[in-house]
Parts: C-alpha cells; sequence; structure tokens
C-alpha cells in the first residue's frame, strides 16, 4: 500500500521502497501501486508502467490511516484514468465517502454511499481495470457483480469473521472499512466460496503499533498477515457451524481460487515459483503479542491467543 508518510507519488520512490521489501524478503513478488495525488499525471501512469508499477491506489480523503492527502473530486483525475486505461493499469480504490456536514453518512454507510461514485467510474471508464479493495458489505458484493469483468473486489480474511459488534468494544479489531452487520458477512463469506473470479483474498494487514490502538484515536487497521490464510479456513468454518454455508461449498478449487488463482489472473502474475500452500489441523496459537528485535515496538495480532490452523509453502 502506498498510504507510507510521505505517500508515494513518484516512480523513483516506489521503486525504492520496492527495493527495501526485496532486500527484507528476495522470494516475494512485490506489486507496487502509487498514492493517487494532484501530482499524478498521464505521464507518470505511462512512465509507471514502463517501470513495471502495476497500479495505483484511490484513497478517500481523510477517512483511513494516512490519507489526509486522498481524493476529493474524481473529476480532475478523468485524464489519469483514461492513461490507465491504455497503458492496462489498475485502480485500486478504498471504496468510502468521507462523512460530510448535513449528510447521513457514518462508518457503517460510508462505503454503500460511495458505490454510486465507483459505478459511475466503471461507466466513464469500462475498459479501466478497477479493484474495490477490502469489501464490507452485501451492498459492495452486488455492486461489483453488476460490473463488467474488468472489475474485481478483494475480501479480508478478518472482514469474514466480524461484526459491528467485535470492533466496538476492541480497538486491535477496529479497521477502514468497519465490519458491519451479520448479514453482510453472509454475503462476504457467500461470495468468497462463489467460484466467482470476481472475488478473491486481500489482507489489507496492517501492523499498527499497540500504542497507536491504545490512544484517544485509534489508528485504522488489523494485523493478520502472519495467519491470514489459516484465519480464512478458520472463518469458512464458523460459517458452516453457525448454517451460513454447507460443508459443500467449500471445496478445494474454491479455496485455491480465492486464496491465489483469482487474484494471480487478475493482475497478470504467472506461478514462477511453483509453490503450494498445505493445511493442517494441528493448530497453532496466535501470539498475544509480537515485539520488535529491540523491544520498542508491540504490535498485537487479530484474535490473539486462539487456535488457527498450521500453514506451510512447498514448492511443487
Amino acid at each position: 500500500m502506498p498510504n507510507l508518510a510521505p505517500p508515494i507519488t513518484t516512480v523513483r520512490h516506489a521503486l525504492n521502497y520496492r527495493r527495501q521489501l526485496q532486500e527484507l524478503e528476495p522470494d516475494v513478488t512485490f506489486l507496487m501501486s502509487l498514492y493517487l495525488h494532484p501530482s499524478i499525471t498521464p505521464e507518470t501512469v505511462k512512465d509507471a508502467k514502463g517501470a513495471g508499477i502495476t497500479g495505483i491506489k484511490s484513497y478517500p480523503h481523510g477517512v483511513t490511516t494516512h490519507s489526509d492527502q486522498g481524493v476529493m473530486s474524481y473529476e480532475e483525475f478523468y485524464p489519469v484514468f483514461e492513461a490507465m486505461e491504455r497503458e492496462n493499469m489498475i485502480l485500486n480504490i478504498h471504496g468510502e465517502l468521507p462523512p460530510s456536514a448535513g449528510e447521513d453518512i457514518t462508518v457503517l454507510s460510508a462505503e454503500e454511499a460511495f458505490l454510486p461514485t465507483f459505478l459511475d467510474l466503471h461507466h466513464r471508464f469500462p475498459k479501466l481495470r478497477i479493484i474495490l479493495e477490502h469489501c464490507t458489505s452485501a451492498a459492495a458484493i452486488k455492486a461489483v457483480n453488476s460490473c463488467g469483468p474488468n472489475v474485481a473486489a478483494t475480501i479480508t480474511s478478518h472482514h469474514l469473521f466480524m461484526i459491528v459488534d467485535d470492533w466496538a468494544g476492541d480497538p486491535h479489531c477496529f479497521c477502514k472499512p468497519v465490519a458491519k452487520l451479520p448479514s453482510d458477512r453472509r454475503a462476504l463469506l457467500e461470495a468468497a466460496v462463489s467460484g466467482d473470479p470476481k472475488f478473491f483474498l486481500g489482507t489489507d494487514s496492517a501492523p499498527h503499533p499497540a500504542v497507536s490502538k491504545r490512544a484517544d484515536k485509534y489508528a485504522a487497521g488489523v494485523f493478520t498477515q502472519p495467519h491470514a490464510v489459516g484465519l480464512v479456513i478458520d472463518a469458512l468454518e464458523q460459517g458452516i457451524y453457525t448454517g451460513v454455508l454447507k460443508a459443500d461449498d467449500v471445496t478445494k478449487e474454491k479455496l485455491e481460487g480465492f486464496l491465489s488463482g483469482h487474484g494471480r489472473a487478475f493482475y497478470g502474475v504467472t506461478d514462477d515459483r511453483h509453490e503450494k500452500i498445505v493445511l493442517k489441523r494441528s493448530g497453532v496459537r496466535i501470539a498475544k503479542s509480537l515485539r520488535s528485535d529491540d523491544g520498542t515496538v508491540e504490535v498485537v495480532p487479530f484474535r490473539r491467543d486462539k487456535l488457527t490452523w498450521h500453514v506451510e509453502w512447498q514448492r511443487t
């Protein structure tokens, strides 16, 4: 995600950041994005494509972490979107409207309130590849389904678990967009096992320091990355147990699509490493907290101290 401080708005910054990430983990393919910002031009898009940058991420102004330079109006970016269509780049969208005076928009309605804008962008730029990231509502799933094949959506492992009651009493479950109603969670679970290539896992994992989750204003983000795959399986099992899903809904083929195949196909990433995920019921316990080597930074994982599936990566 490019919402660093300062945000990644230049090709050089993106490439330098990718170099830093690859030094930390050389066996991971990092797909880089720019932050949609007034300094982004059609020329920037062309240069970014030539440098191997995958897309541009749109954040709404003031809604989530480091979005103070986010989008106020999309009209000024129409030439950028036209250039992205020509270059076959992806527009990744954090789909919420910020609360506005005189409008009935809250954290629970902000995503649904954004959907007319989302659909208008697809109508204006039908060849633009768009991902509505970390969907949280049945309305968002319906909107994505109504669009053409150039539009997809990601679903997080934590949104497959949570409803509003979970984050309302736990700052470590607070993220944006917020988890919503049981009916919304049902729609996310059903989309995850639908086999529809429009929907795939996007972790949106955010390792905010625990101290920022104990302040007067909580940082928006949930840390799932060490156990994201296991958490998806846990959520689907919970869905079966509660009757939201049937056991027959969850097949190996659908899991492979949701966890890897659909996303790889949409991004056009080839399977060069020929890896597979091996899941084992011999559960592992999620740490209560994690600390940096020097002890100065503490992060509290999602579903801390709970059991989850053991996941191994193997070369085929």
